[in-house]
């Protein structure tokens, strides 16, 4: 499924079976799981993807063939690869372990070719092996709502009453983990969408309502995973005083003025970049012991259009998968 022109549906296309590089792995695709991400590019929200491309960044498959170099991995492995394609390794931000931030940084599914289609490559550095005991169904989410949610969890400190702003693909499976960890979830949706204030319930969270409604209590940290700016001072005005607000998303609205006062009290407000190869390591680690348990809805690859319009209608309860035959 091919996006040749910024908000123009993808195109069901015919391409050559990729050849992988000496440092790579051809994947036989799987799934792959649909993101909000993929919305960003597909809109051009998410400026100069390479093009024509093949977007998708949650995929899992079986390796099929290696390069002259590559052994990480054997012909047959089940892999996952996330967003973070390939870092150069050598800037200031990759030697000190922060290479979410590498200014050279390559993406799957927006500088490198993803998983929108029968076959991938991928730098073998930036594959994981999938936990045994999750289907392809239900490892494909957890390679980018899974992974930056992690993220977004861990900047949250050790937050007990923690608020979830937009409960989709993300928060449904770190709600879990927080649940896992001891502490109290507090589920913010659509306004009136009483289905996934109930969801919500059933994963663990101690409260659900309207993105418009107060908690009943203050919030020691909250996760913003809707990209709406609008909601930084709703979050801000729930969160107690040395709180900490996370902007989960790649790409945001913009955010409104906001009056000094609910900033201070030594409020923290922060936005997360991309993910790390430890950050994988560390949920893909941690997600069987939980167990998380991703709730999907499957869409053939060719309908891998209606799967965004569904995503951007909110008509997706969980993660939104692609099935490759």
């Amino acid at each position: 499924m091919v996006l040749e022109k910024p908000g123009e549906p993808l195109r069901v296309t015919d391409v050559p079976v990729p050849e992988p590089g000496a440092e790579e792995v051809r994947i036989r695709v799987h799934a792959c799981a649909v993101c909000r991400t993929d919305l960003h590019v597909v809109d051009g929200e998410l400026k100069d993807p390479k093009l024509p491309l093949i977007i998708g960044h949650q995929i899992v498959g079986t390796v099929e063939k290696t390069g002259e170099r590559a052994d990480r991995f054997a012909v047959g492995d089940r892999v996952g690869v996330p967003w973070l394609g390939w870092t150069d390794g050598t800037c200031r931000y990759c030697l000190e372990g922060r290479e979410n931030l590498c200014d050279a940084a390559r993406f799957t599914g927006y500088q490198i070719d993803g998983g929108y289609a029968e076959y991938a490559v991928a730098d073998q550095r930036f594959c994981f092996p999938i936990p045994e005991g999750y289907p392809d169904l239900q490892a494909a989410p957890l390679l980018c709502g899974g992974l930056i949610g992690y993220r977004s969890l861990r900047m949250t400190g050790d937050a007990e009453r923690l608020g979830l702003y937009g409960f989709g693909s993300s928060a449904h499976m770190i709600a879990q983990a927080a649940v896992h960890q001891g502490r109290r979830v507090f589920a913010f949706t659509r306004t009136g969408d009483e289905e996934a204030q109930e969801f919500a319930r059933t994963l663990g969270a101690g409260w659900a309502g309207g993105s418009d409604e107060s908690p009943p209590e203050e919030l020691d940290a909250a996760i913003i995973f809707a990209p709406v700016g609008a909601l930084v001072p709703v979050a801000l005005r729930a969160v107690a005083k040395g709180g900490v607000v996370v902007c989960a998303g790649i790409h945001m609205s913009d955010i409104p003025s906001f009056p000094y006062e609910i900033l201070w009290g030594e409020r923290v407000l922060r936005s997360v970049a991309n993910l790390t190869r430890k950050d994988g390591e560390e949920f893909l680690a941690l997600a069987p012991k939980v167990p998380i348990r991703t709730t999907v809805q499957t869409f053939p690859l060719e309908e891998a259009n209606e799967a965004l319009d569904a995503l951007r209608g909110g008509r997706i309860g969980g993660s939104a998968v692609l099935t490759v035959a």
